[in-house]
């Protein structure tokens, strides 16, 4: 039998190798447990403004009323900390045109004291709308 010594005619990984690619999924697996849920909740937190806008807008109701209905809407479908007049700021605050854009941040637990930080910013335009006109 022929003896192989050549490197280039060994297979399989190193133990080292597979400890630091054990490492590296644990650490995106961690990183998507903090990350995911923000998104998640971001993204259910834009529906249910752009519906209530929809509703407020068609009712011609005040900014007040409209973030009456959202705090309502909220307490009942999701668990934030900040209320919503924390969390939008109004580019329009006329009855029936109302325009708001989201503006908050969500921290999340790393590790120890490393936190993940995101920062939610956008337009939010009512529901089944292509664009919002200003008429």
């Amino acid at each position: 039998m022929k003896q192989m010594t050549s490197l280039s005619a060994q297979r399989g990984a190193s133990v080292t190798t597979i400890v630091f690619a054990l490492i590296a999924l644990g650490l995106l697996a961690r990183l998507g447990i903090g990350v995911i849920p923000a998104y998640v909740g971001d993204y259910q937190f834009t529906k249910l403004v752009a519906q209530e806008l929809k509703n407020a807008n068609d009712a011609k109701m005040t900014e007040r009323q409209f973030l009456n209905n959202l705090e309502r809407q909220l307490s009942i479908n999701a668990n934030y900390d900040s209320k919503p007049e924390e969390m939008l700021i109004f580019t329009n605050k006329s009855p029936g045109l109302l325009a708001v854009k989201s503006h908050y941040a969500v921290e999340s637990n790393f590790y120890g004291n490393t936190f993940i930080v995101n920062r939610f910013e956008k337009e939010i335009k009512p529901a089944g709308s292509a664009s919002l006109s200003n008429q």
